[in-house]
């Protein structure tokens, strides 16, 4: 069993990942690419690190800190130069001001519970719990595995957060110690999920399919993004296949008090991640899009429910 993984935050009272009041662990890692990821510190695997110009306040500390010469300071100028970067956070242990911060530190499962459990009482008031997401945690299964069972044996509700694009046998390993599954479904058309995310969906919805039948609660969810999914017949469609799923579900637990526990939510797109983008570096390609108008998303959640299924946009 491996106890350590990579984290990248730990986000407590969280109130949008779940039930209740939260603490959300983020993990990172992720194989896709989706072009308004609003955690862009989550993709890679490794820990990165961010720079913020305007804090800096070139007092060369992360100068002689680096052991890659990553740093320079020239005139009282400072430069990042990030392709020396190797992640080890030396500069951001360094810098007084809070120029530099470094995403991703490995913990151990011992490391996570004592931070989680600290809000164990908000938990229990509020029906909360502890979700995983990231990045993508199925691809920290085995750490994630390893949470999972120990916020089980404390009584801790556990929800996870998936993209599905992960083999079935990660995701399988979960859902004995999962209370909760919310997954993305971005796109029906292999294609547009493709020129939006970098992957096709097929394995996505095999996956859904099969989480249909597990029997576990879920949630599914679709980011509404401008000229991804955004229009009526998009909608419908996604909302559509998650109606056949209500019906498998139905059929395979023979409409038991499972049968019922499935949900979408739709999700608006904001821009409020463009600076993480900037601290690190890359370009924000959803720079440019404007989150939808309310009544849009209304008309958009009023075309979700003709599928006949609980269908919300989440407060």
């Amino acid at each position: 069993m491996i106890d350590k993984g990579m984290v990248f935050h730990i986000q407590r009272f969280s109130l949008h990942d779940g039930p209740g009041i939260r603490t959300t662990v983020f993990l990172k890692g992720c194989v896709m690419e989706c072009f308004w990821c609003h955690n862009p510190e989550g993709r890679h695997a490794y820990p990165e690190v961010r720079y913020f110009p305007e804090r800096c306040i070139a007092c060369g500390s992360c100068v002689s800190a680096c052991p890659n010469s990553a740093h320079r300071l020239d005139g009282g100028v400072h430069t990042f130069l990030r392709e020396r970067c190797e992640g080890t956070g030396a500069c951001a242990d360094a810098c007084f001001s809070g120029a530099l911060q470094l995403d991703g530190r490995v913990m151990t499962v011992d490391d996570v519970m004592n931070e989680v459990t600290a809000d164990r009482p908000f938990y229990e008031s509020s029906g909360g719990g502890v979700t995983l997401s990231g990045g993508e945690p199925t691809l920290n299964s085995t750490f994630a595995l390893a949470i999972l069972k120990e916020c089980r044996a404390r009584g801790i509700h556990t929800a996870i957060e998936t993209c599905g694009e992960c083999p079935w046998n990660f995701l399988e390993r979960l859902l004995p110690v999962t209370d909760l599954v919310m997954m993305d479904i971005k796109a029906m058309s292999a294609e547009r999920h493709r020129e939006a995310t970098g992957k096709e969906n097929g394995r996505i919805l095999a996956n859904a399919r099969l989480l249909a039948l597990s029997g576990v609660p879920l949630v599914f969810r679709t980011p509404v993004v401008r000229g991804v999914n955004d229009s009526r017949e998009e909608i419908g469609n996604i909302a559509s296949f998650i109606a056949e799923l209500v019906a498998m579900r139905k059929s395979a637990l023979h409409g038991g008090a499972g049968s019922k526990e499935i949900r979408f939510e739709l999700l608006r797109f904001h821009r409020l991640a463009g600076d993480k983008y900037r601290s690190l570096g890359r370009e924000y390609r959803a720079s440019s899009l404007d989150p939808l108008p309310g009544e849009e998303m209304l008309r958009l959640l009023e075309t979700a429910r003709l599928a006949g299924i609980d269908s919300r946009i989440p407060q």
